[in-house]
């Protein structure tokens, strides 16, 4: 039996953020994780917006290795010609993304995570939620059970918590799966930027992340019925076909989801764990720091002022709700636009 402040479910970026920002408040902190490192997620492509919370969380020299990648906007090609959507600029020059694998991302935090003396646990399987009355107080594991004034879910698509407190959430689409994988290669014009395709059953990602090897994502609005090992060919542009694949096709679940209870009685959930939006919504990874970071100043004010502790939670709820329904809009919009739009988009 050991006793923590905060307890962290999963060690992906949303995890190790939250993890970091508590420890660094002196709070004691767990971090476990049931999968060793490293895993496949997609999610190369991040935001500029990103960069400053990179820097807090002490891994900002990660975007300035030599071999990371950047670039200044994207080409979409959607409802007529093509057109290039640059991030923007300020008196110091163009706003510039950044292409890092999610393993390396993952690790630079998981190791920052144990640096700030967060003891992590890895693989480490939650079994178990425990609590007394209404309120969470800790997870039994496949190790040990440990307990804590606030446990924070960042299981991702799995939602831990949410299935084990039986959470109600909120759909606002069908069941969307996003495959994705990577060809061995470079070709122009995919080198320097991103490019988003419009196809007839939904959209395809394409994005240079390392010198010789293009990620690809796609996304079917209608279901995924065509059979992985088929993907890449069928959906690439035909300059890209001939790349010989690196690695397996994988999927993950990006339905549009958000939990109606993102924190309660001893808990916060952030990240995915919290709501989800499909990779067009272009900001996955910066949406899961972020919330990751309210959410360890939340627990800290919690724990530091107890009277402010349902405060704190009402007003997490409402920003992240805030913005889920925010994302939706413009996805919906956005949607709306393209040459062949999902049958299941709600009417204006």
């Amino acid at each position: 039996m050991k006793h923590f402040d905060v307890v962290v479910i999963g060690a992906g970026p949303a995890g190790c953020a939250s993890a970091i920002c508590c420890a660094r408040r002196g709070l004691r902190v767990a971090l476990i994780e049931r999968q060793r490192f490293p895993r496949f997620r997609p999610g190369e492509s991040l935001h500029p917006g990103i960069e400053p919370l990179l820097q807090q969380l002490g891994v900002g020299n990660l975007l300035h290795a030599q071999a990371t990648l950047r670039f200044e906007g994207q080409w979409v090609h959607w409802n007529g010609p093509p057109r290039f959507n640059a991030f923007g600029a300020d008196a110091n020059g163009s706003w510039r993304g950044f292409q890092v694998s999610r393993a390396q991302l993952d690790g630079a935090l998981l190791q920052q995570a144990a640096s700030a003396g967060v003891q992590v646990q890895q693989p480490c399987r939650a079994r178990k939620l425990l609590t007394h009355g209404h309120r969470v107080i800790g997870v039994e594991t496949d190790r040990d059970c440990l307990y804590a004034s606030y446990l924070i879910d960042a299981s991702g698509a799995a939602g831990w918590l949410g299935r084990q407190l039986q959470l109600t959430e909120q759909f606002a689409s069908p069941a969307l799966v996003a495959r994705y994988g990577y060809l061995r290669g470079c070709v122009e014009p995919y080198a320097s930027h991103p490019h988003l395709h419009a196809t007839p059953d939904g959209w395809t990602w394409l994005a240079q992340v390392e010198a010789q090897l293009l990620h690809w994502t796609h996304l079917s609005f209608e279901g995924d019925s065509l059979h992985a090992s088929a993907l890449s060919a069928r959906r690439l542009p035909e300059t890209l076909r001939a790349l010989p694949q690196e690695g397996p096709t994988r999927g993950a679940d990006v339905t549009w989801r958000h939990s109606a209870a993102v924190a309660g009685e001893g808990y916060f959930l952030v990240g995915d764990a919290a709501s989800r939006l499909d990779p067009a919504s272009s900001h996955g990874v910066l949406k899961a720091l972020m919330s990751a970071m309210q959410a360890a100043q939340a627990v800290h004010d919690g724990l530091l002022h107890p009277p402010l502790q349902n405060l704190a939670q009402a007003q997490y709820q409402r920003w992240l709700g805030a913005w889920f329904e925010h994302d939706v809009a413009h996805l919906r919009r956005f949607y709306r636009q393209h040459p062949c739009p999902p049958r299941w988009l709600s009417p204006d």
